[in-house]
């Protein structure tokens, strides 16, 4: 069966605003905005006959992925294997402080393919998550457009899977709160990937701020 994959990304939580990295902490809600971008998106994707949505447990995936079944006569389904990276020691931490204080973080970052004890390697989440979404495409009644909700990694991972990219060149996509990849899988030999972090109202097409508004 020809099937279509939307990787969807969580909207926006206070600990993207604060540049903190959750790693699978539970409780990590969306702010206003990102229930915003969730309901957003949601309606964008109201034309496509999404069949299956299956979401990461953890809150910030849950509450976006319930924007996409109210609309829809659709149960939400949950899969653990798709939650965020395991980053042990380093979760609740800010970015900026890794950076200055930790170098075991930035040879992570360097190369995510090896990390200390307790903390998951690219690979290691790679193999996890293209397992379950693989599983999932093959159980019965799933249909043919099934949505994915999950984190950034997870979905970096995932695009680089069906892109045949090294998982080291993986930390190099960017997926924005609240966007959707697409994957048409015809076969395993036809695969295409033919958005990468659409959005609705792309950040990356604001303008920049002038000099007055900034300092406004």
């Amino acid at each position: 069966m020809k099937q279509t994959l939307l990787l969807i990304r969580h909207g926006e939580t206070t600990w993207n605003r604060e540049h903190r990295l959750p790693g699978q902490l539970p409780g990590i809600a969306l702010t206003e905005e990102g229930r915003l971008q969730a309901a957003s998106l949601a309606k964008a994707l109201s034309t496509f006959p999404i069949s299956t949505v299956v979401s990461s447990p953890l809150e910030r995936a849950r509450d976006t992925a319930q924007y996409l079944t109210s609309a829809r006569n659709l149960a939400l389904q949950f899969e653990p294997d798709l939650m965020d990276t395991n980053v042990g020691r380093w979760s609740g931490q800010v970015f900026e402080d890794l950076l200055r204080n930790d170098p075991a973080w930035k040879a992570y970052l360097h190369d995510p393919t090896i990390a200390p004890a307790g903390i998951e390697t690219f690979p290691q989440v790679q193999q996890r998550v293209v397992n379950a979404v693989e599983h999932w495409r093959t159980l019965d009644d799933v249909g043919s457009y099934l949505a994915f909700v999950a984190h950034a990694d997870v979905i970096k991972l995932l695009l680089a899977h069906y892109m045949r990219l090294d998982v080291q060149r993986a930390i190099n996509l960017t997926v924005d709160n609240a966007s959707v990849s697409v994957v048409q899988i015809d076969d395993a030999e036809h695969i295409r990937v033919v958005a990468i972090s659409w959005t609705p109202r792309p950040g990356w097409l604001m303008p920049p701020l002038s000099e007055q508004e900034s300092s406004e």
